[in-house]
């Protein structure tokens, strides 16, 4: 964040600064959301129960630069005219699905607050943060969307192996877990 920031004001986001800024918020806010799904595996695999206390601090960095990044692309490409701004949703299905992941995300953060357990209660808490697995379908149709018009997949291949390779695993954990308590 403190480079784009620094780049933003000394005019080194290159050609496109608008772009470059709202791409860049893009792949941050993809990176920490494979930051959140590694917790769990992470943590099981390693033996670091430790990790789970991190999860909610990553999640929210989720939807900050998710924030940031709708925001950017309101402001730079849009100037804030939110007409233009649900057009452009209607008109163009990767910002829809970006929209949706966001709202998802939306949910899970106005949610991350103990308070919000006890209120929702425990079950209805967990069926909210487990739509972060919607968010992250919904996260690699938007970037691929977004690269189709170039023909750029090499990123969202790498990001769609991480999160079939961690959604695979959590897959295996459960089939073995209800093998074990079948038994």
């Amino acid at each position: 964040m403190a480079y784009l920031c620094w780049a933003a004001v000394a005019d080194q986001l290159g050609a496109n600064p608008a772009e470059a800024l709202i791409r860049s918020l893009g792949d941050w806010t993809m990176r920490a959301l494979v930051a959140v799904m590694c917790v769990t595996p992470l943590r099981e695999l390693l033996g670091w129960p430790s990790l789970a206390r991190i999860r909610r601090m990553l999640g929210l960095f989720v939807f900050f630069y998710a924030t940031l990044h709708l925001t950017a692309y309101a402001w730079f490409d849009m100037g804030f005219l939110w007409i233009d701004v649900l057009a452009d949703i209607a008109k163009r299905p990767f910002i829809l699905v970006g929209v949706l992941s966001w709202l998802a995300l939306l949910a899970m953060a106005a949610t991350s607050f103990n308070r919000a357990i006890r209120w929702l209660g425990a079950q209805r808490w967990k069926s909210v943060h487990r739509s972060v697995h919607a968010v992250v379908v919904l996260s690699i149709l938007h970037f691929f969307w977004m690269r189709a018009g170039k023909n750029l997949f090499g990123e969202v291949a790498v990001y769609a192996s991480i999160f079939l390779a961690l959604e695979s695993w959590r897959l295996w954990q459960w089939r073995r877990r209800r093998q074990l308590t079948a038994s």
